[in-house]
């Protein structure tokens, strides 16, 4: 049996003949939280990019559940399961919390007219609305516009609009990025409770949290895969220590 959700074959993506990625093979397994490390301009998030098709590839292909997506409009992307967030929160502000994941669980059903249609033929998707705001922990900011929101809870709430989504697999673009110490415990806990029945690969910085939370690592350095394993191996690596800490600190 494959155990292999998201496959990536030479992925390759070049900008004026800068390459941003190059060559990269990936293997997420299913049901793993699966984090892309590296420094800052390794890669990461044009990576997240290409595999969402946002970005096309110059080379290479992308498999998803063994369908290759290479070129596929990111809206089929979606569709097929594969939901990414984004590294800045991409919630509507002025909207309340419900409102925010009740117009996503509208896109998910395909109603993209349902703006012109009264509130209360709106309130069909209130009862899920709610369940997936428990979820996350913002039960009781169901009603609170979201500029009001603390930071940690807008990335909470962004979670909450990925999940209405029902993917398969989700891609996490440096959730606790900007986080104070409080609100990175928050999401962390979150992302435990959600992993269940679905795939993660995230992005993300903060090495304490990748630590904590994933099973596979991948670093990438200057579009290139560096090293992979479990964080025993690759914080133990030479060259992942020379590309985040300089060559001088390997044999210290």
């Amino acid at each position: 049996m494959n155990d292999t959700i998201l496959e990536t074959t030479g992925l390759t993506r070049e900008f004026s003949g800068f390459v941003a990625v190059d060559g990269v093979d990936l293997r997420v397994k299913t049901g793993q939280i699966h984090a892309l490390i590296g420094p800052n301009g390794a890669g990461k998030t044009t990576c997240f990019n290409l595999l969402t098709s946002f970005l096309q590839p110059t080379r290479g292909s992308i498999h998803f559940k063994g369908r290759d997506i290479t070129g596929m409009k990111p809206a089929m992307v979606a569709r097929l399961g594969l939901v990414r967030s984004f590294q800045i929160s991409a919630v509507f502000p002025h909207l309340t919390a419900l409102e925010n994941v009740r117009l996503a669980l509208q896109r998910a059903r395909g109603a993209s007219f349902d703006f012109w249609r009264s509130e209360t033929v709106l309130r069909v998707y209130d009862e899920r609305a709610h369940a997936l705001l428990d979820d996350v922990g913002l039960t009781d900011q169901a009603d609170t516009v979201v500029v009001n929101l603390p930071y940690g809870l807008k990335r909470a709430l962004e979670i909450a609009t990925t999940l209405a989504l029902e993917p398969e697999m989700m891609l996490l673009d440096e959730p606790t990025a900007g986080m104070a110490h409080g609100d990175v415990d928050r999401i962390v806990d979150l992302i435990r409770r959600i992993r269940t029945g679905r795939t993660i690969l995230m992005v993300e910085h903060n090495l304490s949290v990748v630590e904590g939370l994933c099973d596979t690592i991948t670093v990438l350095t200057r579009g290139r895969v560096l090293a992979e394993g479990d964080y025993a191996e690759v914080s133990r690596n030479p060259e992942v220590i020379a590309a985040y800490l300089g060559s001088e600190h390997v044999n210290a």
